[in-house]
Formats: structure tokens, C-alpha cells, sequence
């Protein structure tokens, strides 16, 4: 009994598997690479903790007497929130802009369209008088909105 071992046959065997690992590999890269695109910018740690000290301030004027640092709560939060979406690269010129293309990759920030409009009402109108309670519901919306983002 004689046992022939074909080389060649074990060789295309080898190399098959090879680019195989190969073939598979660099699939996974690309998944990954396509896949960081269209979920935007990754917020890194220094980004997190600078974005998670500014609402701690924000926080904190909101919690503070008077109805100018509710009113600055707001409008800082507002800016936050745009900040955010200007790092994961929305266009627009606008947090207005940013939002209607934002909602649709995150449809939750449609939530935060009325928060947005109180910050308008206060940028806008001398006599906007803002009480806590809707000052509180505004800083919420725009928590969420951040945390639909992966901000804070």
C-alpha cells in the first residue's frame, strides 16, 4: 500500500485558507470603519468628561435662585447640545439646521424641538418670563438629547 501525498493540492489548501483569514479580516476593518461613519464622531474620554463638567454647571445653575440662572441653564444647554452635534459633524449652519438632519439618524432629539423653541422665546423676547418648572423640563430635554447622542 503506497500513500501519495499531493503537494501542490496542499499547498492551494493552505493559500485558500489564508486569503480566506485575509479576505475576512479586512471585511471586518471596513464593517468598522463604515460603521464609526455613519454613527458620527466618537466622543473620546477628554471630550466626555469636558462635556460632563460643562452640564455639571449647568445643573448647578439650574439649581441656583433666580430666575436669570434658570434662564442661563437653558441657554447654556442649548449651546451644549450644539456644540455636540457641530463634533459629530452635522450640517447646517443652525442648531435648528443640525437638528432636522440629526433627527433623523436619532429620531428621540425630535423631543428636544421645544426646548430648543424656549431658548428662542428667550434669546428673542425681553419679556419671556421662564418659571422653574419649564426651566427644568428644558434642561431635561436637552439631557436627553445629549444622552441619545452618547455625550454625557
Amino acid at each position: 500500500m503506497t500513500v501519495t501525498i499531493d503537494l501542490f493540492g496542499a499547498f492551494q489548501a493552505i493559500v485558500v485558507v489564508i486569503f480566506g483569514v485575509l479576505i475576512l479580516g479586512i471585511v471586518f476593518l471596513l464593517y468598522k470603519k463604515v460603521r464609526g461613519f455613519f454613527r458620527g464622531r466618537a466622543f473620546d474620554a477628554f471630550d466626555r468628561e469636558e462635556m460632563s463638567k460643562r452640564w455639571d454647571e449647568i445643573e448647578a445653575l439650574l439649581k441656583a435662585p433666580g430666575e436669570v440662572s434658570r434662564k442661563l441653564a437653558v441657554m447654556e444647554a442649548d449651546k451644549l447640545l450644539d456644540y455636540a452635534l457641530k463634533a459629530l459633524a452635522m450640517p447646517g449652519t443652525t442648531l435648528g439646521e443640525r437638528l432636522k438632519f440629526a433627527q433623523y439618524k436619532y429620531p428621540k432629539l425630535r423631543e428636544v424641538w421645544w426646548a430648543h423653541k424656549i431658548r428662542n422665546q428667550l434669546a428673542h423676547e425681553a419679556a419671556f418670563h421662564l418659571d422653574a418648572a419649564m426651566a427644568a423640563g428644558a434642561v431635561k430635554a436637552f439631557k436627553r438629547a445629549l444622552e441619545e447622542l452618547g455625550v454625557v
